[in-house]
């Protein structure tokens, strides 16, 4: 599965590094995983798949049921307690950073990037910047995952209260975020790395053609590419009309995730991002 990055400067030295929207998501994983704990169970001692596989199906079970959960809150009547509850889980949700999001949409399945970027920024210098951010990614998600599980023991003293134990659960998410984001970043850096340079692909678009410019390779004779670079004339000229004063405005960035599929709020944490 390719996976698409679009690459923009957004608010002076601060760059937006987000993924396109996937118009049609795949279900297959959803599909496969357990919905009840029975048949977790009788999932994982009937197969011989290693440790690792078991793993992962255990953490795709707890993340549905925290799916289903929070979806349930989200339909809760206004000014109930779980309303409260789900407006307090939006607060905590808006201070997770924009690279965590980034990183955690590189699932185990995507096999290409392709890395779409405005044609005035150097494309060697985009891709080095993609790549600083899973090597990143890697060191501080990893310490931030033994850190959310070294406090699992300690939330659940709070089960003795009459009342939701909700530092649990947020450490608990916060444990599955930093594993999938801490995944995500291996995944991504191993796309990005070089592993030849037959691997170097960038694509030039213009109109609705598409033109592949490779100093030594084309991707039509090499099926394997692990990433391909796109400059976008279209990105480009979004970017010079909605510049105010060293940032991008609303309505551009509104008008840019439009055309890429972006997800604006994640887009409005880069350009808010201190």
């Amino acid at each position: 599965m390719r996976a698409r990055l679009v690459v923009f400067p957004i608010k002076g030295k601060n760059w937006c590094f987000s993924r396109s929207i996937d118009p049609s998501p795949s279900e297959s994983s959803a599909a496969n995983t357990p919905s009840s704990v029975k048949e977790l169970y009788k999932k994982i001692s009937s197969n011989s798949k290693p440790l690792s596989a078991n793993a992962e199906l255990l953490v795709d079970f707890v993340s549905n049921k925290m799916n289903t959960a929070w979806m349930g809150l989200e339909k809760a009547p206004e000014g109930s307690f779980k309303n409260k509850l789900h407006g307090l889980g939006l607060r905590l949700l808006a201070r997770v950073k924009p690279s965590e999001i980034l990183l955690k949409s590189i699932t185990k399945d995507v096999t290409n990037v392709q890395i779409t970027y405005p044609t005035s920024l150097n494309a060697r210098f985009v891709r080095r910047r993609l790549r600083q951010i899973a090597l990143r990614g890697t060191v501080l998600h990893r310490k931030y995952f033994y850190g959310s599980v070294s406090l699992l023991p300690l939330t659940t003293a709070f089960t003795v209260l009459p009342l939701p134990n909700i530092p649990f659960f947020w450490v608990l998410f916060r444990t599955y975020s930093h594993w999938r984001a801490l995944q995500g970043s291996e995944k991504l850096l191993q796309l990005v790395s070089d592993y030849s340079q037959a691997q170097n692909s960038i694509v030039s678009k213009k109109g609705n053609e598409s033109e592949h410019k490779d100093s030594k390779y084309g991707t039509d004779n090499l099926p394997g590419f692990k990433w391909v670079l796109e400059p976008s004339k279209e990105l480009e000229d979004l970017i010079n009309r909605g510049h105010e004063d060293g940032y991008l405005s609303e309505q551009a960035i509104s008008d840019i995730c439009n055309s890429f599929s972006l997800n604006k709020n994640d887009v409005l944490k880069c350009r808010d991002l201190v």
